[in-house]
């Protein structure tokens, strides 16, 4: 019967000693992977779309948008080009650096009388208000 025992008490005594070589699990949190850039961008960006574009707004008919979010510059940022040459030279750049979440908004049409259009709604987007106009 003792060898049994000894038996027993050994394989006892090897699996506590594997069990505590197995490492613990990690406790740091994953990150998500976004910056505040481009959390920022993504949220200006989709109410851009679904505002000036997607609803066919005339006032942007003639522009097409195109969507550079995924920088690997730090860069992300969506340009609004001519609807007929989607090549063409950018007429606004809308775009967010780095660890910052503010936008930055320029380009030849923030020259014309839309500007001021732009400028506004861009500010509501990124203050976190997805409407289309601003609130009378």
């Amino acid at each position: 019967m003792e060898p049994t025992i000894a038996r027993l008490a050994l394989l006892a005594a090897a699996g506590l000693a594997l069990a505590s070589c197995q490492s613990s699990p990690k406790s740091t949190p994953v990150p998500s992977g976004k910056s505040a850039s481009l959390l920022a961008m993504e949220q200006v960006a989709i109410a851009a779309h679904k505002c000036w574009i997607a609803s066919k707004d005339p006032a942007f008919k003639a522009y097409q948008m195109a969507n550079e979010l995924n920088s690997y510059s730090g860069t992300p940022r969506f340009l609004l080009v001519p609807a007929k040459h989607y090549g063409g030279k950018p007429l606004l750049v809308v775009q967010a650096q780095g660890s910052s979440s503010r936008v930055d908004v320029f380009g030849p049409l923030m020259n014309e009388p839309l500007g001021a259009r732009i400028g506004a709604d861009i500010a509501r987007w990124q203050a976190g208000n997805p409407s289309c106009s601003a609130a009378a």
